[in-house]
């Protein structure tokens, strides 16, 4: 068959997908559906709860959404205090969250010690899996890479079945600690085979924290400075865990409720995260400085930027999706604390190099898109807008030097604690399969026997 041939019959079978799949938006109103699993004023509709996470962006005064100042609480500590402690003590705080998340409670300088050393032993990879399940079958995104990585893990584990508490932790641990691992490696060999690099593999080193880890590994010389180090840990700390109701975490419970294996829920969320109205926006907001420049003759020009914003709300610059990147959030309202804790971060980076004038043009882009997104839609007029975590994340991944191919993983490896907190807390008190009611329209019709079908 012709590929002319193949290519119309495709378009004509979707031609009567369209038609035999077309849903009329009034129908949601009529029958009451939460769309997104949100209610009309954008605020989520109950699913669960977890003693794990709160993300606070509203609060609802007599039936209506209220904006606030928005706060993320890892088990009853606020995050900004979680930062300024780790950074007053000039200490890494990725694994401390990783522990307050999974166990709940913060540890003690000898617990921490421990869970550091156990880490580091769960680190390395098993025999032969970066050969035959990396090498051997590289890939072009590494997020699919991570997720076909760590679903094939489960069989290099001969305890992958057992249900057990203590079996749950252990593949918990194992995942914090290996998918920096994986994640480096995948990228290498995606250096060496799509890039036409030299392929440069090194050992790991036990005394480095997870931060450490991902830069040694990731540069040819395996040098970074303290500061460079602390700077991840701080992003990592800040993409650790983000509430059950976010899409990767709720795609991990709903996995995990139906009985299957950590390995195939975990890497469910990574598959989950990698959309580009979830984890992938912060790639999208890179993308987005590019044709932003490309479409402004200065980019430090407040009416010049306000214009071309107008431009990609109307979808006639950018992507063609009408999305602001990095701007708006599901909870936060007032403010994201992830973005303003790195929009300080971003400033200190960038300030006297090349990267301050694309730090000029975000903090531009965060200051003008509320007002001319409410000056496009009424209805936007009465929902707060505010720069989230994407808008300054992959600028300052950009600045620590980490490849464009990782700005998104980056973001995997440190949610994968979040995603063991989840899966535990559901494993222990979920108890039922997740299975919400869908309204069907199908009616039933008489079957048409095949010789009399048009």
């Amino acid at each position: 068959m012709a590929a002319v041939t193949k290519d119309t019959l495709i378009q004509n079978l979707c031609d009567s997908l369209r038609e035999y799949s077309a849903i009329s938006p009034e129908l949601f109103q009529k029958y009451q559906v939460h769309r997104g699993l949100r209610h009309s004023d954008g605020t989520g509709v109950v699913a669960g709860i977890t003693k794990v996470c709160n993300v606070h962006g509203y609060m609802m005064n007599e039936g209506e959404v209220e904006p606030i100042q928005g706060e993320l609480i890892y088990r009853g500590y606020q995050i900004t205090d979680l930062v300024h402690a780790v950074e007053q003590e000039n200490r890494f705080g990725y694994e401390e969250a990783a522990y307050l998340l999974i166990f709940g409670k913060l540890p003690n300088a000898e617990e921490l010690k421990t869970f550091r050393e156990l880490l580091a032993e769960y680190r390395e990879l098993p025999d032969g899996f970066v050969i035959d399940m990396i090498a051997k079958a590289p890939s072009n995104n590494i997020m699919n890479k991570l997720s076909r990585a760590v679903l094939a893990l489960y069989s290099y584990d001969d305890n992958c079945e057992v249900r057990s508490l203590e079996n749950e932790v252990r593949i918990a641990l194992s995942m914090v600690a290996r998918m920096p691992v994986i994640m480096t490696a995948a990228y290498q060999v995606k250096r060496q085979h799509f890039d036409h690099e030299s392929l440069v593999m090194h050992p790991l080193r036990p005394e480095e924290s997870n931060a450490e880890t991902i830069l040694s590994l990731l540069r040819l010389d395996r040098q970074y400075t303290p500061e460079e180090a602390h700077l991840l840990d701080v992003c990592m700390m800040l993409h650790a865990e983000h509430g059950g109701g976010n899409n990767s975490a709720f795609t991990c419970r709903v996995l995990t409720s139906s009985g299957t294996d950590p390995y195939a829920a975990y890497s469910g969320a990574i598959s989950a995260l990698k959309g580009f109205r979830h984890g992938g926006a912060n790639i999208k907001v890179i993308h987005q400085l590019r044709y932003f420049r490309e479409g402004i003759r200065d980019v430090t020009n407040e009416g010049e930027v306000a214009d071309f914003i107008r431009k990609v709300l109307r979808k006639e610059a950018g992507d063609g999706a009408g999305l602001i990147y990095g701007m708006g959030h599901a909870v936060y309202t007032l403010s994201d604390p992830r973005a303003v804790l790195l929009k300080e971060k971003a400033f200190e980076l960038a300030k006297g190099t090349e990267h301050e004038e694309d730090f000029r043009l975000l903090n531009l882009i965060e200051t003008l898109t509320p007002q001319l997104v409410a000056e496009k839609s009424q209805n936007a007029a009465n929902k707060s807008i505010c720069a989230n975590v994407d808008l300054y994340s992959g600028l300052v991944y950009t600045m620590l030097g980490i490849p464009e191919d990782l700005i998104t993983p980056m973001f995997a490896v440190s949610r994968i604690a979040g995603w063991a907190a989840h899966r535990i807390e559901e494993v222990l008190t979920g108890g039922r399969i997740i299975r919400p009611a869908y309204k069907s329209l199908a009616k039933a019709v008489p079957y048409i026997p095949i010789s009399e079908r048009k």
